[in-house]
């Protein structure tokens, strides 16, 4: 019998006793709740979904609104005084998925406007990756431990879930990303949550596209990542198999070749 995944932790957890566990789950309710009112209404405010199937962002609108930046800086506030070595596996994965486009979104607000976030670099100039964007500068403070965008993406949530749709529930603020969703992550609506961001990637053009040869374009995400889809152009054809509407799936018999890959790094804007 195979033993459920521990969530990713950042310490030992230690049980002191049901008393001070009933306390830290009311603080994480107390939290999660905050996290809710808050940070799910200001997606709800500025994330347009676009009718090309692409969610953008009024991050002009956003920056332009002090109280929303306010209450941006105090959702990220609430979600680093959690614990996340103490919650579920669904909870923490809502919970790292939410800190992370959190920060992303603050780090493009706080710099906007801008064409692309690779032009926010990073503060390191003896880090020449750094220079090459935002993703290595420690951004947030959870449970002592200073993180980074590239900690949590590729530290964390990566080795720690083990589960490719990590991809599609990260936004990194691009066009050829993933969708950013137009509310939170959910513990009690994660598996359908990433089912449903999954097939809107895997079927949209930026995901996958069918060239006229029939051979297939695919975003650089899967070869940046391709140990995380399966680690051959096999492993990928039989991931996108499992989330591909009926034309792509038509496409997709008889193994076709995967000669292109792009990614477009410009602004998710509004």
């Amino acid at each position: 019998m195979t033993r459920p995944a521990r969530p990713p932790v950042l310490g030992r957890r230690t049980v002191l006793g049901t008393g001070i566990a009933c306390a830290v789950a009311a603080r994480q309710a107390h939290a999660a709740s905050d996290l809710d009112t808050v940070y799910d209404t200001l997606l709800r405010r500025h994330v347009v979904a676009g009718t090309d199937g692409v969610t953008r962002v009024a991050y002009g609108r956003w920056r332009a609104n002090a109280e929303d930046r306010a209450a941006l800086d105090q959702a990220i506030g609430a979600m680093s005084a959690r614990r996340p070595s103490t919650m579920s596996r669904a909870e923490a994965y809502a919970f790292w998925a939410n800190l992370y486009n959190a920060v992303t979104l603050k780090v493009v607000i706080d710099r906007y406007p801008v064409a692309s976030i690779r032009d926010i670099k990073g503060s390191s100039w003896l880090d020449p990756k750094a220079y090459a964007g935002p993703w290595r500068d420690q951004r947030v403070t959870v449970e002592g431990r200073g993180l980074s965008l590239d900690d949590i993406e590729h530290t964390i949530m990566r080795p720690g879930f083990k589960d490719p749709r990590v991809h599609y529930a990260v936004n990194c603020a691009s066009y050829g990303c993933p969708n950013l969703m137009g509310r939170v992550w959910r513990a009690e609506t994660l598996e359908a949550d990433l089912q449903n961001a999954a097939r809107a990637y895997v079927n949209h053009p930026r995901g996958v596209t069918v060239m006229p040869s029939g051979a297939l374009r695919v975003s650089s995400i899967y070869r940046w990542f391709i140990e995380d889809f399966g680690g051959t152009d096999d492993g990928l054809r039989a991931h996108l198999r499992v989330y591909a509407a009926p034309a792509l799936a038509r496409a997709l018999e008889g193994a076709p070749t995967i000669a292109d890959h792009d990614y477009d790094w410009s602004l998710n804007r509004a």
